[in-house]
C-alpha cells in the first residue's frame, strides 16, 4: 500500500481505494502481459535492476538513486503478481 493510498483512506471508502489499487493491478497486468509489454518488462529489469547499485569510484549517493530505480520495475512486478491473484 502506497502512501497516497494511505492518505485516501482517510478521505473515503476503504472499499473504494482497494477497488482503485485493484484496477491499477489489473491495468499494469494488461499493459505488460502483451508481447511488447513483456520487452519492455525485460528491457527495464536488464537496465535497472540486473546492474549493479554500488559502483567503485562513485558516490554512495548514486547507490540510492539505483536502488529507487529498481523499486519502480519491482513495483510494476508486484501489481502484476497481484493482478493475477485477483
Amino acid at each position: 500500500m502506497s502512501w497516497d493510498e494511505l492518505e485516501a483512506i482517510g478521505q473515503s471508502d476503504v472499499r473504494e481505494v482497494a477497488q482503485q489499487r485493484d484496477d491499477l493491478a489489473r491495468l499494469v497486468l494488461k499493459v505488460f502481459s502483451t508481447e511488447d509489454g513483456n520487452k519492455l518488462l525485460t528491457w527495464l529489469k536488464d537496465v535497472y535492476v540486473n546492474v549493479p547499485i554500488a559502483v567503485p569510484g562513485t558516490d554512495s549517493s548514486h547507490a540510492y538513486f539505483a536502488e529507487g530505480q529498481r523499486n519502480v520495475v519491482r513495483d510494476i512486478e508486484a501489481r502484476i503478481k497481484q493482478a493475477r491473484k485477483l
